[in-house]
């Protein structure tokens, strides 16, 4: 500290600094988010369009993608609806088709900076994504809890917005046309992890192994009948921890974390 600077100046200057870290950080988080939102709006329609043949509004399918930020789960949530399901099917058919995010919030409760108290934990908690999640622990430093909430800030409103466009003029579109918006997100996906996985071999081979057991669970007989969530969950267990065991990552003193 300057002693020549009188100490309630030094506090302002300092509060003012960190204020506009959290700021920078925040709308770096935003500008992740925008290709993010762009693919999720684009994928919402089609999502909008199963909205829309349960029987809900606009309204109502774009306040449901702001409370459910899942597309496996939005998909079963209105299919159920539409089948006339109870609230006790639901509930289970959401907790079974969702199951994998469980262990991503555990992955990233780690990657979090340490400072992110619990209120911040459970805010960040309602939009775990498949997209977020990979944009988070592709970073190479700790994750500050306004990094992802300039993600969120951005994301989750183009998921709404585009679940509400698609059930008000999802209709209109011609099918090929929604064809193609329902497979932008995966494109937008690779793009979050090819480039770590350009940068670490050992990341690339996780991610190959990744594609290759996938397939291979479409196909062989008796596996490719376990439901496609359920196998998600499996592959994620397996494969990280058969990763985990072969490349253990090394912290800063030269130790292998557990």
């Amino acid at each position: 500290m300057d002693r020549s600077i009188p100490y309630a100046v030094y506090l302002r200057l300092w509060g003012d600094g960190y204020l506009m870290n959290k700021k920078l950080t925040f709308l770096n988080g935003c500008k992740m988010g925008i290709p993010i939102g762009l693919g999720y709006f684009a994928v919402a329609f089609s999502l909008g369009i199963s909205a829309k043949n349960a029987g809900l509004t606009a309204l109502e399918a774009g306040f449901a993608s702001l409370l459910l930020n899942a597309s496996a789960g939005e998909y079963a949530l209105f299919t159920l609806i539409a089948s006339g399901a109870g609230y006790i099917e639901v509930a289970i058919m959401e907790l079974v088709a969702n199951a994998r995010y469980l262990l991503m919030s555990c992955a990233l409760s780690q990657k979090l900076s340490p400072e992110t108290k619990l209120p911040q934990r459970l805010m960040i908690g309602i939009a775990v994504t498949d997209e977020m999640f990979g944009a988070s622990i592709a970073r190479h430093d700790k994750v500050s809890h306004w990094y992802y909430f300039g993600m969120m800030a951005v994301a989750m409103p183009c998921w709404s917005l585009g679940t509400a466009m698609g059930v008000a003029v999802g209709s209109i579109l011609p099918a090929l046309a929604v064809s193609a918006l329902s497979v932008s997100l995966y494109g937008m996906f690779l793009a979050v992890i090819v480039p770590e996985a350009r940068r670490n071999l050992i990341v690339l081979g996780v991610v190959l192994v990744s594609f290759a057991a996938s397939f291979l669970s479409t196909v062989i007989p008796f596996i490719k009948d376990i439901p496609n969530g359920t196998m998600i969950i499996i592959l994620t267990v397996v494969i990280s921890a058969v990763a985990a065991l072969l490349f253990p990552i090394k912290d800063e003193e030269g130790e292998c974390n557990d």
